[in-house]
């Protein structure tokens, strides 16, 4: 080998050392509407007291949402998170086994009527975090918080 390559060898490795990193980890839990103890859990490698309550906010309504919604309460059915960590930012992908939202309803507005109980929702989700995507078939909801 030349000095040449094992230099360009060298520098490979050395940005493969310092590539950013990037922790993922999957939960699944039962459709049940017991979640503050999980949400701390989805919560738990995120130092930013900051924006923990809107983070905590956003988290329990978006999982109330796919077990109500999604898996209409079914208790044999489960709810799928995904939690992704980089430095620059904070992922959850929330997955129910529903049929899924229907991109008519996916607004992220408030009721017309203040009084009525439901359809509030989506609209705090959405002034929670920054960004919010939809699989196609509407029933994985992907939540993320820049850091």
């Amino acid at each position: 080998m030349s000095f040449f390559q094992g230099k360009i060898l060298l520098n490979i490795i050395i940005k493969l050392l310092n590539r950013t990193k990037i922790n993922w980890s999957i939960f699944v839990l039962d459709s049940s509407l017991q979640l503050n103890d999980f949400v701390d859990l989805l919560l738990e490698p995120i130092n930013t007291s900051q924006y923990s309550y809107r983070i905590k906010l956003g988290l329990h309504e978006a999982l109330i949402n796919a077990v109500t919604h999604g898996n209409k309460l079914d208790p044999h059915k489960s709810i799928r998170v995904r939690r992704i960590i980089t430095p620059n930012w904070c992922v959850w992908q929330i997955q129910d086994q529903g049929k899924g939202l229907d991109l008519k309803k996916r607004t992220y507005k408030l009721p017309n009527k203040i009084s009525a109980v439901k359809g509030r929702g989506l609209y705090i989700i959405n002034e929670c975090f920054d960004d919010i995507r939809w699989s196609n078939k509407g029933n994985r909801l992907q939540l993320a918080l820049k850091r």
